[in-house]
């Protein structure tokens, strides 16, 4: 009998990792206010791991039998955090910042079963080199509207690939789910549940 995985997420994106993984899991994207997460005062990492552990315990508070994993996506830019924009005028802004110079993609994921106990948490990261972009292509990035949704104003498995020079890193991380840590973290959770890992529902 496979063990239960539960999505905290609408990512499809990770979605499609997940299941091209092999893994049976359901979805139940987290209700949490994104924005009463303070990220004054931490280190990215942290602030993404804080998230990815909220949105985990938000759904498992509804699963508490079944295992949880959260992921929080954000760009670390010098220090400073860069979410997801709000409209088209702040998906300019922060395009024109991040393809100026290097940055980097940090993925949190956390897993969490309840009536275990256990909570897991980590996070990986992916440094990437940018091609700065003209005018004229970051107005046609910002019409395209693939920006939406997207921590940094873009997805490297969509048309963020055609401006990205090269990755030093996971590039599952800089999709939204890094899957050689998810794994690790997977075996790490069997372990601390005492289950085999070849309970997973593969």
């Amino acid at each position: 009998m496979g063990l239960s995985i539960v999505l905290a997420s609408a990512s499809p994106r990770r979605k499609q990792l997940l299941a091209e993984a092999g893994y049976k899991f359901t979805v139940r994207p987290a209700d949490i206010d994104e924005s009463a997460i303070s990220s004054e005062g931490i280190e990215p990492c942290e602030y993404a791991k804080r998230l990815a552990l909220a949105k985990a315990k938000n759904v498992a508070a509804e699963f508490p039998d079944r295992i949880v994993i959260g992921a929080d996506t954000v760009i670390d830019f010098e220090g400073e955090i860069i979410g997801k924009p709000r409209n088209a005028k702040e998906a300019e802004k922060i395009t024109r910042k991040l393809f100026s110079r290097r940055h980097k993609v940090i993925t949190a994921v956390a897993i969490v079963q309840l009536n275990r106990g256990i909570e897991i948490v980590s996070s990986d990261t992916t440094t990437i080199y940018p091609k700065k972009m003209t005018d004229e292509q970051i107005a046609k990035h910002i019409k395209g509207g693939s920006w939406r949704g997207k921590s940094g104003a873009y997805g490297i498995q969509e048309t963020g690939d055609e401006f990205v020079e090269k990755i030093d890193g996971s590039l599952t991380n800089v999709m939204g789910l890094p899957m050689e840590l998810l794994q690790q973290m997977l075996t790490q959770f069997a372990e601390a549940a005492g289950l085999n890992c070849r309970d997973w529902a593969k």
